[in-house]
């Protein structure tokens, strides 16, 4: 993903963000010291867009997974492109604790998001605008033009009435995000040393069905 100067987020390629990458999701199953190191790195990432003073505007350009979906639910507005999806998994049966669990409940009820959450279902943009996940989804060849004017419609106003808008809203969210990514964080270092998880990494890199046992 890369970060426009008027506060847009969008991704540098045909996608917002494309998911994890197995292969570091290999050597932190190898060397689970890694993960220790890095378990703040989403939080960090989340509170970044929460305490940033501008209003952050997601620019949905392609799938969103895993972080990068929480990264675009995070930001305070969100437009997708029509042939988006946005799903809260890195792989298909690898779950990242990184802020889904704080932020789906939020956009679309607990019943709603437990099934996407538990199953990483993805959701199309335009079905992800009927549930409340996104505000808009559009044709992708209006995607720009969209977030150019809402962009400048929110430069165009009070800077310091927004700023505080935003911070007020947040305070909620805040609490939230501190209790339960300190929670999530905790069980995915649980699941990390699990023979379920390695098994997970296992089938994907010989593009075979997992065998799980519960263990």
């Amino acid at each position: 993903m890369t970060r426009h100067s008027r506060g847009v987020l969008t991704g540098a390629g045909r996608a917002f963000s494309a998911g994890g990458d197995i292969n570091q999701i290999r050597k932190v199953m190898e060397h689970p010291e890694m993960f220790f190191r890095s378990i703040g790195e989403a939080k960090q990432l989340v509170f970044s867009i929460l305490d940033c003073p501008k209003p952050i505007i997601a620019k949905i350009n392609g799938h969103a997974i895993g972080l990068g979906a929480t990264v675009a639910l995070f930001s305070d507005i969100s437009f997708a492109a029509n042939h988006a999806k946005i799903a809260d998994r890195t792989y298909k049966w690898i779950r990242r604790r990184d802020g889904g669990a704080v932020i789906w409940p939020q956009l679309i009820g607990y019943n709603r998001a437990k099934e996407y959450l538990l199953t990483g279902d993805p959701i199309l943009a335009p079905d992800a605008e009927r549930l409340g996940l996104i505000n808009h989804a559009v044709p992708a060849e209006q995607l720009d033009s969209r977030v150019r004017e809402f962009a400048q419609r929110l430069a165009n106003g009070a800077s310091r009435s927004v700023q505080w808008t935003k911070a007020s809203i947040n305070i909620g969210l805040k609490q939230l995000a501190h209790s339960i990514m300190d929670a999530s964080m905790a069980y995915e270092a649980l699941s990390n040393i699990t023979r379920d998880h390695r098994e997970a990494v296992n089938a994907i890199s010989e593009k075979r069905k997992p065998n799980f046992t519960g263990e």
